[in-house]
Parts: C-alpha cells; sequence; structure tokens
C-alpha cells in the first residue's frame, strides 16, 4: 500500500528547528522522505538536530527571524542553493507572559517580529515565481492563545490570532497559485517552552492546570508533528484555510 504520507521528492523548510515542535517536524518529515532545509538562529543545534534525520541532502540555512528584513535576500539566496521548495513548516515563535501594566511597545514588538510579521514576509517570499513547487504547502504553528484568552497571555494570544486570521486569507489568495495555507494550533505541549511557565507557576500547580484543562493530558512535539506532516503531505491537499487544534481536547470545552 502506498504511504499517503509519503515526502519523497519534497524539500520542505523548517523554521525552529534547532528544538522542540521545530526539531521534530524536521526529524519526523526526514523519516517520511523529505529533503528538509533546517533554519533557526543557532548553527550548532541544527546540526544536532541535522545528526538525529535519516536521508541524505538536508540544508542547515541559518536565520534570525527577530529580523524580518533579512527574510527576503534569505529565502531568494536559499532557492538558488536548494532549488524551489514544496514547503514551508514555520515553527519559530517566542513565548511571553507578560501582564499588560508592565507592557512596553519594544516588548509588543520583538513578540510580533517572530510570532507575526516572519511568517507574513516568509508567506510573501514563498509565493514568488521558482521559489515555489505547485501543489506547496505553508504549515504555521499557531497556538490555543490565539483562539482562547488566558490571563497574562495576550500579547502572545494577539501575535498567534493575528497568525491565524492572516493564513485564512492568504490561503484564499494563493489557492490560484497551488499554495495550500493552514495552522495548527497546539495548547501545553512538553517542551523547553513548557519548561519555562515553571517559572511562573509551580510544578504541582502546572501539572492541575494540564489536567483541567486538556482531557487526554500534556501533548509531546511529536502529536504536532504529525498534524504538521498530515497537512503538508497529500493527505491535506483539499485543505487550506484551516486551523488544526492539537490541543488534547482544550477546545472541546
Amino acid at each position: 500500500m502506498d504511504n499517503p504520507l509519503d515526502l519523497t521528492g519534497k524539500t520542505i523548510l523548517v523554521t525552529g528547528a534547532s528544538a522542540g515542535i521545530g526539531r521534530c517536524t524536521a526529524v519526523l518529515l526526514s523519516r517520511l522522505g523529505a529533503r528538509v532545509v533546517l533554519s533557526g538562529r543557532d548553527v550548532g543545534r541544527l546540526r544536532q538536530t541535522a545528526g538525529e534525520m535519516d536521508g541524505e541532502g538536508h540544508h542547515v540555512a541559518a536565520l534570525d527571524l527577530a529580523n524580518p528584513n533579512e527574510i527576503a535576500a534569505w529565502i531568494a539566496e536559499l532557492a538558488q542553493v536548494v532549488g524551489p521548495l514544496s514547503g514551508i513548516a514555520h515553527c519559530a515563535g517566542v513565548a511571553a507572559t507578560m501582564p499588560l501594566r508592565f507592557l512596553s511597545l519594544k516588548q509588543l514588538d520583538d513578540v510580533m517580529r517572530v510570532n507575526f510579521y516572519s511568517a507574513v514576509l516568509l508567506t510573501k517570499e514563498f509565493a514568488r515565481k521558482r521559489i515555489h513547487e505547485r501543489n506547496a504547502s505553508l504549515v504555521f504553528v499557531a497556538s490555543i492563545a490565539g483562539m482562547r484568552g488566558k490571563r497574562a497571555r495576550s500579547i502572545y494570544g494577539a501575535s498567534k490570532g493575528a497568525l491565524i486570521a492572516f493564513a485564512k486569507s492568504a490561503a484564499i489568495e494563493l489557492a490560484n497559485e497551488g499554495i495550500r495555507v493552514n495552522c495548527v494550533a497546539p495548547s501545553y505541549v512538553h517542551t523547553d517552552m513548557y519548561e519555562r511557565i515553571g517559572d511562573l507557576m509551580t510544578p504541582e500547580q502546572l501539572q492541575d492546570c494540564v489536567e483541567r484543562t486538556q482531557p487526554l493530558g500534556l501533548g509531546t512535539p511529536l502529536d504536532v508533528a504529525n498534524a504538521i506532516a498530515f497537512l503538508l503531505a497529500d493527505t491535506g491537499k483539499w485543505i487550506t484555510g484551516s486551523v488544526l487544534a492539537v490541543d488534547g481536547g482544550y477546545t472541546a470545552q
């Protein structure tokens, strides 16, 4: 039987590939046959990810998404090196837990640059001719924080909510270009970002929060990576403008 998730012959860019969901996604895509371009700020950690991957021909291309003005030149040069891209899994992002009374304009701008502006500019450049293949797919890692409100998460939630709204409109605009645009929206997943939440509450409080809000418990990076792969592969070829909640049942309540 053919594997509907087979990505053989596809070249896919994964941002945030140095850790967490991005690293797990890169490894999974390689095991499904994809040639993967690994992007992130830390070349050493990207090479660690590459060391866990199957197959050959993968490519490390460091980029700091906090400087979105560099994206256009970077992706044009990347396409010259690796050829047209079949898709992007945009996993890079920054967490932000900040009560409104302490918020500064710089903090707001820092979060929006990485979580939102970078996705917009990646999409703009990806849509150019000779950058993408026909029947290409963009998958953004959003968050249930962009769908449900939570105390001290307004800026992070706003950045992810903006990402979701952008994906829906971009999906309509780019459909004729043969580009699908979707989001996955995780809730609490056991990553380094999750561990940092422990600075704001005790481990017992965090465990209680997960048990109360996620009927299926704490997620893993692979749970999210599987959903990303589904949307990148032909299994998602009739899906665009969607938000797939990968949240252990969080939004079912």
